[in-house]
């Protein structure tokens, strides 16, 4: 498999802590892997223990084969420093040759007696010290742990950027932290995956069963994956190095869960698998879409190829507990799900069975929807009209509906406010600008990443393009607005490269969105303001190229 970014997820300046906290694996730990798990790790803890305890004996100089052993006395000075006076007796005392006559000096019988000057004359005089720190001489005393905290220090002025990404079969999180005023781009950490990644979502709540949790109203900095695989895992972002999830939903004991149940005997030529059961308590197939309920901050809503959507409660241990409601509102596949932020209450659905709902969640079954012409890729509420959405589609077709205007059935299609033909191919990428009312991203499989303008004239609204550039990061399948930046965005896809470009440094761009930016001081930027990181893989011409727009 080649190397790809299939999602991309920013985090609020100020929201990560300045010093990240090192993964620990101690006894509480495990227990809390084991409970999460599901899994004996009963001799794991023993030889943790042993492990610990053969460390400790190193430490304190008690080795196993102490006994076989006897130290000789060593001359030592009054500070415990072994002197090299001491060391020189030692080696004459290891001499037992009869015909070795070195004792008596005889080569230098003849010489001056005189003792030599010179920067050495004093040799005798010297000290080693075992440890720097124990040397008075040495002045700049050297700290591991400074230097590790300074290279891990996030400043409240920094982004950072979660990308999922798959490299030789290998999948994981990568967090970058994005330096705006330096324009510096750089991996912090990354934390590995069990599967391939095909979803993401920050939220600040931390689950119960979470290491880190004090308070349950305390925010946090975590963010939530969905695979291949049936279970959703939460990782805490101010951990480094960690091993483990904060938390896993779902069931990871069932078996029907991870392995599909043959039919029939076998003995035919072709073995057949029947398709999972449907399970009302946890996901039984790829998860394809997470939100996380800013209101409501429990609640996170999940979509996944088992075709339905399930809500779950974070203040709960969800390996154990089953999902507290799930929704069967598709008959395909539900590709996007998303709360309505203006509504909590609300949820966004889209499918390949082609359609897409809108429904409240404490009563399902009085939903809306349209029939749709192709399937949905992406969709989004628009943060400015909490009664507009935008819906991308898998014919290139960015669609905006009224939610107020949709049937209760769905069994056509429904007149949109909008129909743009936005790129030639699926429009993976889709993004509405939380600082600017009627901008929005788009990125699709034909390598683009465009603007939009859309304004409202004489009752009608009217979309316009006003840049889109070749970001060099091959099939666009992720596009997203920064919390903090008005202009900048963030797009990745099949040639596993993150970038982020302030289209700010258009002209045009300032023409169309400066009425609506006013005091917006916009900075000169290189390169038309696309920041990418480094890659070691291409030449000079292969960077120019990718850059072009």
């Amino acid at each position: 498999m080649s190397s790809l970014i299939s999602c991309t997820h920013w985090v609020k300046r100020g929201v990560a802590v300045q010093n990240p906290k090192k993964y620990d694996i101690d006894e509480k730990e495990l227990e809390r892997v084991s409970k999460l798990a599901r899994i004996e790790l009963e001799e794991a803890r023993k030889e943790w223990q042993k492990a610990t305890e053969a460390a400790k004996k190193i430490v304190d100089g008690e080795a196993d084969n102490d006994d076989e052993w006897e130290d000789e006395p060593v001359d030592a000075d009054e500070d415990g420093d072994i002197s090299m006076d001491s060391v020189k007796d030692e080696t004459k005392k290891t001499k037992s040759d009869p015909n070795d006559l070195s004792e008596y000096n005889l080569d230098s019988y003849d010489d001056d007696t005189k003792s030599a000057l010179g920067p050495f004359s004093n040799i005798k005089g010297l000290t080693y010290h075992q440890n720097n720190d124990d040397d008075p001489y040495i002045t700049l005393k050297e700290d591991d742990e400074d230097e590790e905290r300074q290279e891990l220090e996030i400043l409240p002025s920094d982004n950072l950027i979660v990308i999922a990404k798959t490299e030789d079969d290998i999948s994981q999180l990568e967090i970058y932290v994005y330096e705006e005023s330096e324009e510096n781009l750089y991996v912090h950490h990354d934390l590995m995956l069990p599967s391939f990644p095909l979803c993401l979502e920050w939220l600040d709540f931390a689950p119960s069963t979470s290491a880190s949790r004090t308070s349950a109203d305390k925010p946090g900095n975590y963010i939530a994956v969905g695979t291949f695989e049936p279970e959703i895992e939460i990782w805490s972002l101010d951990t480094v190095e960690a091993i483990y999830p904060d938390a896993i939903l779902g069931r990871q004991d069932k078996t029907k869960a991870h392995i599909p149940v043959p039919s029939g005997t076998g003995k035919k030529k072709k073995k057949k698998t029947k398709a999972r059961e449907i399970s009302s308590d946890y996901h039984v197939d790829a998860v394809l879409g997470l939100s996380w309920n800013r209101t409501h901050r429990n609640l996170l809503a999940s979509c996944s190829a088992d075709k339905t959507v399930k809500l779950w409660d974070l203040n709960k241990d969800c390996s154990t507990e089953p999902a507290i409601r799930s929704f069967n509102v598709h008959k395909d596949k539900v590709q996007a799900v998303e709360w309505n932020q203006k509504d909590p209450t609300v949820l966004l659905t889209g499918s390949y069975d082609r359609t897409v709902r809108t429904f409240d969640t404490r009563t399902p079954d009085a939903g809306v929807g349209s029939i749709l012409g192709a399937d949905v890729e992406a969709l989004k509420w628009d943060p400015w009209e909490s009664h507009s959405f935008y819906v991308s589609l898998e014919n290139g077709l960015v669609l905006n509906f009224d939610a107020r205007n949709l049937p209760s059935s769905v069994k056509s299609a429904a007149p949109a406010r909008f129909t743009l033909s936005a790129h030639d191919g699926a429009v993976s990428g889709l993004d509405v600008n939380p600082h600017i009312p009627g901008c929005i991203a788009t990125g699709g499989t034909d390598k683009i990443v465009k603007v939009w303008n859309v304004n409202e004239r004489d009752g009608k609204l009217d979309v316009s393009l006003v840049t889109s550039r070749d970001l060099g990061a091959g099939k666009v399948f992720s596009v997203t607005w920064s919390p903090d930046d008005p202009l900048t965005l963030a797009a990745a896809g099949s040639q596993a490269k993150l970038q982020i470009w302030d289209v700010g440094a258009n002209m045009g761009v300032r023409r169309a969105f400066g009425s609506k930016l006013q005091g917006k001081e916009f900075k000169e930027r290189s390169n038309g303001g696309v920041v990418a990181m480094a890659n070691d893989n291409e030449d000079e011409s292969g960077d120019e190229d990718a850059d072009e727009p």
